[in-house]
């Protein structure tokens, strides 16, 4: 067993943990969660030796081996199985030494322990790994230095996982894979024999993998049973409770305050106030719940809709050499309530068929067609890369603000979750999440009629990836989905679109069918000793509960797709009163600047007199305005709130 007795670690005067405590039972997989910036990553690094507490302690049993993913990926000469297969050091030692032994006592030793570690097998199990991470054949014997960072970054999972410590540490280890990769790695930690931490905010993998839930919070941590789901349902109660106890508490404290101020001068009466005030004095206050609020995300509408389809593909190819087409054959079209889920593995072309959609890419042949006035949006994780790390968010919103005012800047960022600790940071100093953040509103900023969003969750956590998925379930236009966030497809796409096999087609099966063809193709993903004490084999997380699950997401689906179509004309109602406001107070605000000049009313009486007048007309039909928007803001918001 893991324990963590009384742990406290401090950061450049920073309590990360202040006296924190758990038990981590062996075989178990526990999924550790926290808001960004609460010391995840710290505790794995705890955990594993790299980094020592201040105070405290964290203990396991005799001759435990602590694993977890390197943090500089192997990039050298070495092929990718022999690179992996290193990873199991004793193996290594004790074939190392079998080549030059001569005792045969000694030789007799080193084959019985290579026996029980089942070194021979060892390549095999490696290859079944890298394959399941995406690696063929092939590949598996090429150099790592011919591979770029996020393939090495499998590679160093890889040799985490072919390891086999009795704790394993994984620090978002899906980060770097596709959805195929996801799906595979899930089906191994479901077998994995050990113990297992892993951080993490996909939800799917949370709820289909982990046994318990590590919650860290303020310095502290507290272990649920169960997924994410039931973590979640857990803490609600716990909350309700806490503030159901919390109200009792502050109403006896009122009464024995109200009893102690009325008779503590009182002889009669000063015993009991003064044993009242002794209970007010240790009563320990319930802690109140506050929490993080999370900023939703904003996806303008399309200022106008455009007719069905938005875009159609003809017979088409795209690629980077005009003789070596990556994607031929393309015939599709995606209308404006379009959600469509992009599935294949990295390498296939994914991401350039979301560069021809927004037209980066010209088809090498056939056709794309569109209207001139179609607008794109396009989040890509690479563009994270492309913020000016001089230039704060204020300064990126302000280029595409010409003419606003200084408030109106500073509002818009506030609703985008940037406000006056945040506006005026640099881009440098933003963490992953705040960057996409930002990234999403400059993508969406003119209301694009097709938004693209190609790995939009890798910096989001938990909270954050359920505020995007209201806000894609909200935006009018079509929406074309790279991920490999099970949940966030699931809960936003109603069609699937496979890239496989050198085109595009129609994908009829839902994720359970498509999650059964990869481990079909990938492997089992079994670990190698089998189902682990403690954890959950597939057959008890999947089947009839994962379809019911799917049904049920289809159709909040269909529920959310029609609640915007009943909506939409609300919706356009209210905004065009906000325009119809912003523009009558403006008139009005050009006219008193006018009248305030006193030269006005003796050089020109008579023009005076009219924009007085004007101003006057202005102001009633402003106020008319205000009255036909907030008439059409409660319809909007009564629409809204009745389909949620």
């Amino acid at each position: 067993m893991l324990h963590i007795n009384d742990l406290t670690f401090r950061i450049e005067g920073r309590a990360i943990f202040d006296g924190a405590t758990a038990g981590v039972p062996t075989g178990h997989t526990v999924g550790l969660v926290g808001r960004n910036g609460a010391g995840k990553t710290t505790l794995l690094r705890l955990i594993s030796g790299e980094l020592v507490p201040d105070d405290g302690s964290i203990t396991t049993a005799k001759n435990t081996t602590v694993g977890i993913v390197a943090q500089e990926a192997p990039g050298g000469p070495e092929s990718l199985i022999d690179t992996v297969l290193a990873a199991e050091t004793e193996r290594a030692a004790l074939l190392s030494e079998a080549e030059t032994a001569t005792d045969p006592h000694r030789i007799a030793e080193i084959q019985l322990r290579l026996n029980d570690i089942d070194a021979y097998s060892a390549p095999a199990r490696a290859a079944a790994i890298l394959a399941g991470l995406g690696f063929n054949e092939e590949a598996q014997q090429k150099p790592c230095a011919e591979y770029s960072g996020g393939w090495r970054m499998r590679v160093a999972l890889a040799s985490a996982l072919f390891a086999a410590p009795d704790i394993l540490l994984l620090d978002e280890p899906t980060n770097y894979l596709d959805l195929e990769g996801s799906l595979w790695l899930e089906s191994f930690l479901k077998n994995y024999p050990h113990t297992v931490i892993i951080v993490s905010h996909d939800r799917e993998l949370l709820n289909t993998v982990v046994s318990s839930i590590l919650h860290l919070r303020q310095g502290k941590l507290s272990l649920y049973s169960g997924g994410y789901d039931d973590f979640e349902e857990q803490r609600r109660e716990k909350q309700r409770l806490d503030l159901k106890l919390m109200a009792k508490q502050d109403a006896a404290r009122r009464h024995m305050q109200a009893f102690v101020d009325r008779f503590r001068y009182k002889a009669t009466k000063a015993r009991q106030a003064q044993s009242r005030l002794k209970a007010l004095e240790r009563m320990q206050p319930i802690a109140a719940q506050i929490e993080e609020r999370v900023a939703p995300f904003l996806f303008p509408n399309p200022a106008k809709q455009l007719g069905n389809p938005l875009l159609r593909l003809e017979d088409a190819s795209v690629g980077y050499d005009a003789h070596d087409a990556v994607l031929r054959d393309l015939s599709l079209r995606i209308d404006q309530d379009d959600r469509i889920g992009l599935l294949g593995a990295n390498g296939n072309g994914k991401s350039t068929f979301a560069k021809l959609i927004v037209g980066r890419l010209a088809p090498l042949g056939g056709h794309r067609r569109c209207s001139k006035k179609l607008e794109f949006g396009y989040f890509a994780q690479h563009q994270l890369d492309e913020l000016n790390p001089r230039q704060s968010s204020y300064d990126h919103i302000a280029t595409l603000m010409k003419d606003a005012t200084e408030a109106q800047k500073r509002a818009r960022l506030g609703g985008l979750g940037f406000g006056p600790g945040k506006a005026d940071t640099k881009c440098a100093n933003l963490s992953g999440g705040e960057k996409a953040r930002l990234l999403f509103a400059l993508a969406a900023f003119h209301g694009p009629h097709i938004l693209i969003l190609d790995e939009p969750t890798n910096h989001l956590d938990v909270d954050s990836r359920e505020a995007l998925i209201h806000a894609l379930n909200d935006y009018e236009g079509a929406v074309i989905l790279i991920s490999h966030d099970r949940h966030l497809i699931e809960a936003t796409a109603d069609r699937l679109w496979l890239v496989a096999n050198g085109t595009v087609a129609p994908y009829e099966g839902d994720l359970d069918s498509y999650r059964a063809e990869c481990l079909s193709a990938r492997g089992s993903g079994q670990a190698r000793t089998g189902s682990g004490a403690g954890g959950r084999t597939g057959s008890d997380r999947d089947g009839g509960a994962n379809s019911s699950a799917f049904s049920s997401q289809k159709e909040q689906r269909r529920i959310a797709a029609d609640r915007r179509q009943q909506i939409a004309p609300l919706k356009r109602e209210m905004e065009a009163g906000e325009r119809r406001i912003e523009a009558l107070s403006l008139e009005i605000s050009v006219l008193d600047a006018r009248l305030a000049d006193a030269r006005i009313y003796a050089r020109s009486p008579d023009k005076a007199l009219a924009w007085t007048k004007e101003r006057g007309r202005l102001v009633k039909a402003r106020e008319a305005a205000e009255e036909t928007w907030m008439a059409a803001t409660e319809a909007y918001e009564v629409a809204a709130a009745g389909g949620e």
